[in-house]
């Protein structure tokens, strides 16, 4: 164990006011100096993962992803004093590295590497809506649910009360199919037992008065022709179908076929995180872009945005070259 002496006549530690000396310089910093964002530091973590090796390079590789999901600014925890523990993949070691970084901010890259662009964190955009309180009012429901009947931590009816809490008007339940085992995908006959048991949520919901219908549904795998792994038969009585792509990933060709023809596919309604791009992980497949939302539309179609922190999949510039097309 450390002892830490206080100075003689302060009651204080030295190690005590250091640190308050120091959160008191970041919170009084002159505004035209940088103050880092968690952006910012998810970029600095992501470097220094490079610069390490093994379980050190590892551990900074999995802050930086974890950053986006920080509900606070690091700044702003800085500023009221607290301890940056408390945020998810940092300990000790990674808050002094993050804390000397706020202290000193290092120059800026010119460039981000592509695997690394266009990501915003929880934090900002957090900030951005309570700029824009209304925008939070716009959203009715949610139709990319995941569950215990594959890879999802609640229940049905769990699923159902946490949007019952967002005031939804309903959501999907949207489980992976059978290929995908490793995320526990389900095969025609758990989907129909499935079923049985969102009959019951809803039967639940309606006597219990809130207005919320939970929707059959299934994250359909589908493979690089667009074709899905479930028989039409099981998805006759389902209320949507989701299809996404979750093999081939890495390819550097351009994929403007592979969408067009899930796009095509009669038993797919909406397209799932189409690029299939991961934080620092996966950059995601190209296409012709424009051409595929112009399909979606002519199809009346929808493309899933993806909004988990780490993928923000469609991201913030393709989903803003959509207007002419307007895909839903």
């Amino acid at each position: 164990m450390i002892r830490i002496e206080p100075r003689a006549g302060t009651g204080r530690t030295r190690r005590g006011t250091s640190l308050h000396r120091k959160t008191a310089e970041l919170a009084t910093r002159d505004e035209s100096q940088s103050v880092l964002s968690n952006t910012d530091i998810a970029e600095l973590l992501a470097q220094q993962a490079e610069r390490e090796t093994g379980i050190l390079s590892r551990a900074f590789r999995r802050a930086a992803r974890s950053a986006f999901l920080w509900p606070k600014e690091v700044s702003d925890l800085l500023a009221q004093n607290r301890g940056l523990t408390e945020l998810r993949a940092v300990g000790p070691f990674m808050e002094k590295q993050i804390r000397n970084w706020m202290e000193k901010p290092p120059r800026r890259a010119k460039t981000v590497p592509a695997v690394r662009q266009d990501f915003i964190s929880l934090a900002e955009a957090r900030r951005r809506l309570a700029r824009r309180p209304a925008w939070p009012k716009k959203l009715h429901g949610d139709l990319q649910m995941h569950s215990r009947w594959s890879d999802g931590s609640g229940t049905i009816a769990e699923m159902a009360d946490a949007a019952k809490e967002r005031s939804y008007e309903y959501i999907a339940i949207t489980d992976h199919s059978k290929t995908l085992k490793i995320a526990g995908g389900i095969d025609e006959r758990a989907l129909k037992a499935q079923g049985a048991e969102i009959t019951k949520v809803n039967i639940a919901i309606r006597k219990s008065g809130p207005d919320l219908t939970v929707l059959r549904s299934i994250e359909m795998n589908l493979n690089p022709r667009g074709e899905g792994d479930m028989s039409p038969e099981s998805l006759v009585d389902l209320d949507l179908v989701l299809g996404s792509f979750h093999s081939s990933l890495r390819a550097t060709e351009n994929q403007t076929e592979r969408y067009l023809a899930a796009l095509r596919n009669p038993n797919i309604h909406i397209l799932g995180h189409p690029r299939g791009r991961i934080y620092n992980f996966r950059i995601g497949l190209k296409a012709d872009w424009p051409r595929v939302f112009a399909e979606a539309a002519r199809l009346d179609k929808a493309v899933e945005i993806d909004c988990y922190p780490d993928r923000q999949d469609l991201n913030r510039w393709l989903g803003g070259c959509t207007p002419s097309q307007d895909p839903r």
